[in-house]
């Protein structure tokens, strides 16, 4: 028979008398005790020891130095210069000197072949490279991630779509059209901000080669960022009838006059600038050692060297530093110790609690007789 439903009064709402309603089934509960937790703790205190010292042990490996170039040596003048909002546009430049008084080695795991194709040195996919020399620009005190800093940007207009390229997103106002009218190519807030200081650095009198394209992620310069489609019209045809962002100093069509390819929206350093960089002290990277001429062959060697700027970026209106950073990069990445403190932090703490929990079982006995009484 079916069971009888539309029970009234105060048993209306008992579960059922069964095994699974009322938590009779078979089960399994861990006994935690000390011959089973105690071991338990100093594995894992052994654990995170070994990998905070074999992180620490990686970091060390690289090499890094960084260069505060806000006032520092000639660029005093320029930084005084900058804040007058009148001089701009007017060019300045600046030069400091430092020292590295240890050589920037690359190592690599087997011996490297060097592709040169034109001005652009391409290693073979073939060989694994462990390091390499890389240049970064730092700010300090920038906010890149405040939202409505970060919303002022048109996405369709980057990707190539040409009626966003002449009617961009209301989310760039103010900086979508110019004074005239024209439609601002790219719009927004943090394409106008773009970090603009270009930097030359001499070794003994030699230019140091940098690589400065293929610095940017692949999905960014092949997917996320597209020029608009030309036809059989030039790039400067294309962008006809826009204006460049108002802290532009040149059209968009010629951030590279170098490079051809590396024009428009797909330019290394614009795309770098468009990925906001979470917190207000941050780097990003401005180019590779060019391992191609003599003595920069296995990275920077030790002595003299000379920074050349052109300092454009205003950092006093929101009391800002700038910076240079020159590293070498491992496969945990930069500099950075906050990973192996935690991991070395976290196995003394474990450590300790293991150490006090055996000193509490020692002296009250397995049987808690002790403790009893």
């Amino acid at each position: 028979m079916g069971k009888v439903k539309g029970r009234s009064g105060p048993l209306a709402q008992r579960p059922d008398n069964s095994a699974f309603k009322q938590q009779r089934l078979p089960a399994w509960s861990p006994m935690l005790t000390a011959n089973t937790v105690l071991p338990f703790f100093y594995l894992v205190a052994l654990l995170c020891m070994f990998l905070g010292v074999w992180l620490l042990l990686t970091v060390q490996g690289t090499q890094e130095l960084k260069l505060d170039y806000t006032e520092a040596g000639t660029c005093k003048g320029c930084f005084d210069m900058r804040k007058n909002a009148s001089k701009a546009a007017e060019p300045c430049e600046c030069r400091l000197d430092f020292e590295i008084k240890k050589a920037f080695k690359v190592i690599f795991l087997n011996e490297q072949q060097i592709l040169t194709f034109g001005s652009t040195q391409v290693a073979s996919s073939t060989q694994k490279k462990r390091g390499d020399v890389f240049f970064y620009y730092g700010l300090q005190n920038f906010h890149q991630n405040l939202r409505r800093y970060m919303d002022s940007r048109d996405d369709g207009q980057m990707v190539g779509r040409k009626n966003k390229l002449m009617n961009p997103s209301t989310y760039c106002i103010p900086f979508n059209t110019d004074q005239a009218g024209r439609p601002i190519a790219p719009c927004g807030a943090v394409a106008n901000s773009i970090f603009n200081d270009s930097f030359t650095l001499h070794y003994r009198g030699q230019v140091v080669p940098l690589l400065r394209t293929g610095i940017a992620w692949y999905t960014d310069k092949n997917i996320k960022y597209r020029n608009p489609s030309n036809g059989n019209m030039t790039l400067a045809q294309v962008f006809n009838g826009t204006a460049p962002p108002p802290y532009w100093h040149k059209p968009v069509y010629q951030l590279d006059p170098l490079s051809p390819n590396n024009n428009g929206f797909i330019n290394d350093d614009l795309i770098v600038w468009m990925r906001e960089a979470a917190f207000p002290n941050f780097k990003k990277l401005y180019g590779v050692l060019r391992r191609a001429a003599t003595p920069f062959t296995k990275g920077l060697p030790a002595g003299n060297y000379s920074l050349n700027v052109s300092y454009n970026f205003p950092v006093q209106y929101f009391r800002g530093r700038k910076e240079v950073v020159l590293t070498t990069l491992t496969w945990f990445g930069g500099q950075n110790h906050f990973l192996p403190v935690a991991y070395l932090v976290t196995s003394c703490l474990i450590l300790l609690a293991a150490v006090v929990l055996t000193v509490v079982w020692f002296k009250f006995g397995k049987t808690g007789r002790k403790m009893q009484d």
